[in-house]
C-alpha cells in the first residue's frame, strides 16, 4: 500500500453521498475493486476509511487477541461497532451511512484528510477545531513522538 496524500474539502448531499475529489480517486483507484471499510475513529469524532487490504491486515492483528479476556473482547466489540463495507458508485461517490454521519456529526461540508494508509472523514468545523486545538501542542508532540527516532539507516531524520 502506498501512502495517501492530501486534504480535501467536499460536500455531502442529503442522502450522505460524497463525491471523492479526482486526486483522491486516482490514489484509491488500485483499491476500488476490493472495496473499503468505513468505521468510527477511536480517538476523534471522525470516520476512518480503510482500503480493504489495510483493514484485513489490521484484523489479522486484532484476531490474535484472546477473546476469553474480557478487556480484549470489549475492545473488539467497540472497535468494530458500526463498521460498514463501502464501495464507490459509478460516479465516484461514497455513501456514508446515517449512523456514521450521526457519530461524526457530519453536516453538508466535510474534509477528507489522508492519514498515511487511510482517509479520515470529518465534519469541516470539527476538523478545523481539532487542527486549531492541536496547533499549540504540535511541537511538543512532534518532539515526543519523533525526537528520538532513527530512520532505517540509523541517522536522525
Amino acid at each position: 500500500m502506498r501512502n495517501l496524500i492530501g486534504t480535501y474539502e467536499c460536500k455531502a448531499d442529503a442522502k450522505g453521498r460524497v463525491l471523492l475529489p479526482s486526486a483522491l480517486q486516482k490514489q484509491l483507484a488500485p483499491m476500488l475493486e476490493q472495496g473499503f471499510v468505513l468505521k468510527r475513529a477511536v480517538f476523534q469524532p471522525c470516520l476512518e476509511l480503510y482500503p480493504m487490504a489495510e483493514w484485513e491486515q489490521l484484523m489479522l492483528k486484532i484476531n490474535k487477541l484472546n477473546r476469553f479476556n474480557r478487556k480484549n473482547n470489549d475492545f473488539v466489540r467497540r472497535f468494530t461497532a458500526g463498521v460498514k463495507v463501502i464501495e464507490l458508485d459509478t460516479s465516484g461517490r461514497l455513501l456514508i451511512p446515517k449512523d456514521l454521519i450521526g457519530f461524526a456529526s457530519i453536516n453538508k461540508e466535510l474534509v477528507l484528510s489522508s492519514a498515511i494508509n487511510i482517509v479520515e472523514i470529518w465534519d469541516k468545523n470539527k476538523y478545523e477545531k481539532a487542527i486549531d486545538d492541536a496547533a499549540t501542542d504540535f511541537a511538543d508532540l512532534a518532539e515526543e513522538v519523533m525526537g528520538d527516532k532513527f530512520d532505517e539507516d540509523h541517522e536522525l531524520s
